[in-house]
Formats: structure tokens, C-alpha cells, sequence
């Protein structure tokens, strides 16, 4: 068991190397992982925590995101928040998934305020069956044939979002339509709260969605985990936001976005944004996305705590808008591929809850 570590980021020469560093969001997509988004240099790697890891090392991720894992196709390193298992005497593979029907149990014996973390010790002390060598390979063979369609189906809908985003920046140019000012497109905006969480009496019983970023990773937004109650509601600086209106992350997590299905309210960190009778909903919602808008955006993003884009900068950004004609001449267009994207999801998902069932059936 490996853990990692991040060199010092003000030090430019432990950079851009050719030396693979994971961090947790990069893990438990697929199967196996091959390039991390950032990397480091060997004067990073020597002067700084984290490890070298062989090939088929599983990256095990212990902090923030507990129990999280992928196999790794290359050597590399990871940040502090791995502790990641190199196999002995047990088929690689198969650890691989026995360790994913742990995930509850690392989970438990997680501890911290800010973040959950699970050390080394607590991961040793889960206890795990193991059978023997031939029917560990028999388990891991079937298991492997599941997650080899997971990674093809992944990779549909990494292709359909790519060509849908060059779409919309083919589209959606200075020539699209008249410069207006962003304000200009909605009759009412802005950020939500959260009610104070150790009050009992905003959460318990809540009927009214709560919104979170975790909740905005689909176009429409048709389900949500938490709620809270009408008194959370009054006592907080949340507001409730209407059908078909635009959900925009405009904190931390900067631009994601879904057209809300039913009333919500959201966390500060969201922007509920109501379109003006002028403006098709559908086509706001692919205009955020553009090149165009998500440039202009990062122009007005304020670093602090966190990076924040508050709505009075967007509200001055210059938007190319059509005629509401051919604003849904717009929409209809790229809504034939969304449609065709949320298909290659449900089916997805789909293959993620046969994959899980049989975890649950074939270990004990």
C-alpha cells in the first residue's frame, strides 16, 4: 500500500514532465487509466512525497473521495489523497473488483471534518475472502468483459459530447446574432443559500428539491438526492426557481448546467437563471456552453476562497443572440444529438447496475 504526494506548485521545473499524477477526480470512470491532466518531472518526484507506481498498480483513492479506483496502464504517482495497492499473491484483476465491494466499508471507517479520509492502517484491517487462484481468475474474466463495454460506452459518449461541443462553437459565433448584455436575457436571476445544516427542522421531512452541483451532470434535470422544508426555505437566502429555467454552477466548480424539470431551489455556488419570454430556454442552455460564453466568463471569474463568477460581472458579458425563431432553429438541431447522448447514458447506466449486481452476488 503506496501513498502519494503533490510537489511544490510554485516550483514550475517539477511540471510538465512525462511523469503520469492522478488526483481522485481522474479515478473510477473506467477500468484502467492511462494519462492524468497534469504531470511532474523526476526533480518533482524526488523532491516532493509521492511514489513511483509500477504498471497494474490499482489507484485507490482515501481522501475526499473514499474508495474510488482504477488500474494503472503505466507507471506514474498520484497526490496525497491515494493510498494505492500493488498485488502480491492475488490476480490483479480480481483485487481490482474485490476491493470495490468494499467501498461501504472504507467509507465507515473514514474519518475527518473537512473531508472524509481513510489511512493506511484502516485499510488493512478490512477484512476480505479470497478463493482460490483459478476461481479468482473465472470471476475476474466475467467482470472484465462487463467493464470492457462500460469503457466502449463511455468512450460513445465522449464522442457524441465532443461533437455536439464543436457544434455549438461552429454555431454560436460573433455572427450568431445581435450583441446584447446577458442581463438582458433573463426576467429574474440569481444564487442560492443553504440553510443552516444543524437545524433539523430545515431538513427532515423536506419536500423542496435541493439542488447541488453533484445534480447538474445531464442537460434536463429530472432527479435530485436532497431536499429541505418550507421553513429552510424562508430562513435561507435560497429562492424558488421556477420550471424550464436554466441551473448554472458559478462557483468553485465553474459552468456546469441543466434545464430544470421541476421547481428547485439551489446552494450558494448556483445560479438560477429565468429566460426572458424572448429567449428559447433550450438555446441559452447550449449558448452557455459555447467557447464564446465560457471564455467571456473566465475573464470575470474573482479568485478568493474559491473561484467565484458572480452574476453582476456576467450580467455586463456581450451575448450574440438570434430571433426566438432561430434561436429554436438552433436548439431542435443540437437537441436531435442531446437526445442521443441521454440514450447512451440510460444505456450506461444500465450496464453500471448489472456490473454492481453481480459484485454483490459473486463475493462475499
Amino acid at each position: 500500500m503506496v501513498g502519494g504526494g503533490t510537489p511544490d506548485t510554485t516550483v514550475k521545473s517539477y511540471w510538465g514532465g512525462d511523469i503520469q499524477w492522478f488526483t481522485p477526480s481522474e479515478i473510477g470512470k473506467n477500468k484502467y487509466v492511462d494519462f492524468s491532466k497534469r504531470t511532474i518531472t523526476r526533480d518533482g518526484l524526488d523532491n516532493s512525497s509521492a511514489k513511483l507506481l509500477p504498471l497494474h498498480t490499482i489507484l485507490l483513492s482515501s481522501r475526499a473521495t473514499v474508495g474510488e479506483c482504477s488500474i494503472a496502464s503505466n507507471e506514474c504517482t498520484t497526490n496525497q489523497g491515494f493510498q494505492s495497492l500493488i498485488a502480491k499473491q492475488c490476480n490483479i484483476d480480481f483485487l481490482y473488483y474485490l476491493i470495490q465491494t468494499k467501498k461501504k466499508d472504507l467509507i465507515r471507517n473514514a474519518c475527518g471534518s473537512t473531508f472524509l479520509e481513510i489511512s493506511a492502517n484502516e485499510i488493512r484491517k478490512i477484512k476480505v475472502a479470497v478463493p482460490v487462484q483459478n476461481e479468482q481468475e473465472q470471476i475476474a474474466k466475467l467482470l472484465s468483459l462487463i467493464d470492457e463495454r462500460i469503457a466502449t460506452q463511455n468512450k460513445i459518449i465522449e464522442k457524441l459530447q465532443s461533437l455536439i461541443k464543436g457544434l455549438i462553437d461552429d454555431i454560436i459565433t460573433l455572427k450568431c446574432g445581435q450583441l446584447v448584455a446577458f442581463e438582458t436575457l433573463y426576467s429574474k436571476a440569481g444564487e442560492g443559500g443553504t440553510p443552516t445544516t444543524s437545524n433539523t427542522e430545515f431538513y427532515d421531512n423536506g419536500s423542496i428539491p435541493f439542488i447541488k452541483i453533484d445534480d447538474l451532470s445531464n442537460k434536463y434535470l429530472s432527479a435530485n438526492k436532497d431536499y429541505i422544508t418550507e421553513l429552510g426555505l424562508k430562513k435561507s437566502s435560497a429562492w424558488l426557481i421556477p420550471t424550464h429555467s436554466i441551473i448554472y454552477s458559478n462557483g468553485a466548480t465553474i459552468g456546469a448546467i441543466s434545464i430544470n424539470k421541476y421547481p428547485v431551489c439551489t446552494k450558494q455556488g448556483i445560479l438560477g437563471i429565468v429566460p426572458n419570454t424572448n429567449i428559447d430556454v433550450e438555446f441559452l442552455y447550449y449558448f452557455m456552453q459555447s467557447s464564446y460564453f465560457q471564455k467571456e466568463v473566465e475573464r470575470v471569474v474573482t479568485e478568493g476562497t474559491m473561484k467565484t463568477a458572480y452574476l453582476k460581472d456576467i450580467n455586463h458579458i456581450k451575448c450574440p443572440i438570434p430571433d426566438l425563431d432561430r434561436q429554436k432553429e438552433i436548439s431542435h438541431f443540437l437537441s436531435v444529438l442531446s437526445l442521443k447522448e441521454d440514450v447512451e447514458r440510460q444505456l450506461l447506466q444500465k450496464y453500471q447496475i448489472q456490473k454492481q449486481y453481480l459484485l454483490r452476488k459473486m463475493f462475499i
